[in-house]
């Protein structure tokens, strides 16, 4: 008889420690850009120093799903917690002593975002070894809610420790990450045979990751279209913080707009799993292009501030289903040896999205009228929505076996 997940010592053991992980690292991501404005005063050095971490992550993305592959995952997992422990813990200490400059902020961020790119792929191939299979779903979308839960928390938790001491998010991201050490010591995951290879092979192994993600008709194209909507959505995003700060919304408010996307993904992430057993995955995934197409330009019906929030909340209540679907079929799709490399290719995908995506929604500001820019937001998600539905590898996605 299967335990129940709500009774799987590791994994409610995985989904604590990184829940407290993710808190952490979303308070101090909310203190990083006050930090630099408060050491220099320059607005485009604070977006430097945290576009510093995701070029980070982004860049050893790729090399870092062939290291989780080689090494003992766990292992991956537990020195990436203790070093970002003891990068934040440094930087802990300079902001006491008065002895910090913008160069030690860079490179503390650096460190994180090199570890996540470490932590993240690994945690995501441990999964399937903890979970039995049926249950993968349900701790895809936990993990899911986790990441909201995580974001909510932190962002609003970072925010007020920093008015109380600039040194104090980070403090407690330090703390979180000791924390996440400790849980993890105590998680068993089932050893892997693994054959030695040489270190010479190691630039064919991160090929060897890209040519199955493209090879597997499903995954390349699920890739293309999440790569797309991240893309038009962030745009979007952006663009009606930006509308909302430009007619005099309250930074309270708009604070409030923003984290009503939160609360949507943490309802969507609890019913996903009963949504995933109850709709055809092509249907799952199309559902999410559709709701968003047709929720974009609504923004040009409401007011910017909490009706926007509304909006933002819809639009992130599918995408867990959707995320379920297609993460549960990629994991047992791929081969135990390959899980690492293809999340660290999906990673590498979507972080490059969730960077160009902001910019694109700065050039629509600037070059378009709001009524114009949130019109391209909805012609390029609509688009893509056209694409999903008639797509025959997708349509056929229904039938492909491990994903009821």
């Amino acid at each position: 008889m299967t335990t129940s997940l709500s009774r799987n010592r590791d994994y409610r053991l995985l989904w604590a420690g990184q829940a407290l992980s993710e808190a952490g690292a979303s308070a101090s991501l909310i203190a990083l850009p006050l930090l630099v404005l408060t050491l220099t005063g320059s607005a485009a050095t604070s977006g430097l120093v945290l576009g510093a971490a995701a070029a980070a992550q982004l860049v050893v993305g790729l090399p870092a799903g062939a290291l989780v592959d080689r090494w003992n995952r766990r292992t991956v997992m537990l020195v990436c917690e203790a070093v970002q422990a003891l990068a934040v813990a440094f930087l802990v200490v300079g902001l006491w002593w008065h002895a910090v400059g913008v160069e030690h902020v860079v490179l503390a961020v650096i460190v994180l975002g090199v570890c996540r790119a470490l932590s993240e792929p690994a945690e995501d191939a441990v999964l399937p070894a903890i979970v039995p299979e049926r249950q993968l779903p349900d701790a895809v979308a936990m993990n899911a809610a986790r990441g909201y839960v995580g974001q909510l928390s932190g962002t609003a938790l970072g925010g007020l420790l920093f008015g109380l001491g600039r040194w104090l998010p980070f403090a407690v991201e330090a703390v979180t990450h000791a924390a996440t050490f400790l849980a993890l010591l105590f998680i068993r995951v089932p050893e892997r045979e693994r054959e030695p290879a040489p270190f010479s092979r190691f630039h064919r192994e991160v090929g060897e990751g890209l040519r199955w993600v493209w090879t597997q008709p499903v995954v390349r194209v699920v890739a293309f279209c999440a790569v797309g909507l991240n893309l038009f959505f962030q745009a979007f995003y952006l663009l009606m913080i930006a509308i909302a700060h430009q007619e005099g919304v309250p930074a309270g408010q708009i604070g409030v707009m923003g984290a009503m996307l939160g609360a949507g993904g943490i309802l969507g992430a609890l019913v996903a799993p009963r949504l995933h057993r109850a709709l055809r995955p092509h249907r799952a995934i199309v559902g999410v292009f559709w709701v968003i197409t047709a929720l974009i330009p609504m923004a040009l019906f409401v007011d910017p501030g909490i009706p926007t929030g509304v909006l933002f909340a819809a639009a992130a209540f599918l995408a867990p289903t959707a995320n379920t679907t297609i993460t549960t079929y990629q994991l047992l799709l791929t081969p135990d040896e390959l899980r690492g490399r293809l999340s660290s290719v999906m990673g590498v995908a979507l972080g490059i999205a969730a960077i160009a995506g902001p910019a694109a929604g700065g050039l629509l500001v600037d070059f378009l009228t709001p009524a114009q820019a949130i019109l391209t937001c909805a012609a390029g998600s609509g688009l893509l929505a056209v694409f999903a539905t008639v797509n025959p590898t997708l349509r056929r996605f229904s039938r492909d076996k491990g994903v009821e």
